[in-house]
């Protein structure tokens, strides 16, 4: 009886923590121009694996490039870079896709280049 609870105040408290993180989350459009890029504070994962989406494994449209992707969540979009620095728009995947793969926010980048490097790129 007490040990359930214990879990739900415990599950309760961290889900306002995350909630009070979001709260405070800034996405412009990556598509805006340089200026606009540099004040990108955004939600950026690594997906080191082949990204499949409907069946297929998705490629990059420049170099070919089928793993290492980051993607980016940027209002209603998802935005993939490949490790060549490709950047195109999914629009097969969304932000509900975004939110079940990328696991909670552990950091929160000042700028674009900020996030990339972080990353690895």
């Amino acid at each position: 009886m007490f040990g359930r609870r214990r879990t739900a105040r415990q599950y309760r408290e961290a889900w306002q923590s995350v909630e009070e993180l979001s709260a405070t989350h800034v996405e412009p459009p990556l598509a805006a121009p340089a200026q606009a890029r540099e004040q990108v504070a955004g939600l950026m994962m690594l997906h080191p694996q082949p990204l499949v989406i409907d069946g297929q494994v998705r490629t990059c449209d420049g170099c070919g490039a089928y793993r290492d992707w980051i993607v980016i969540s940027i209002h209603c979009a998802v935005w993939l870079r490949c490790p060549a620095g490709h950047e195109q728009p999914e629009p097969r995947l969304d932000t509900a896709w975004y939110d079940q793969h990328s696991g909670p926010i552990t950091h929160q980048y000042d700028s674009y280049e900020d996030g990339l490097r972080h990353l690895g790129h």
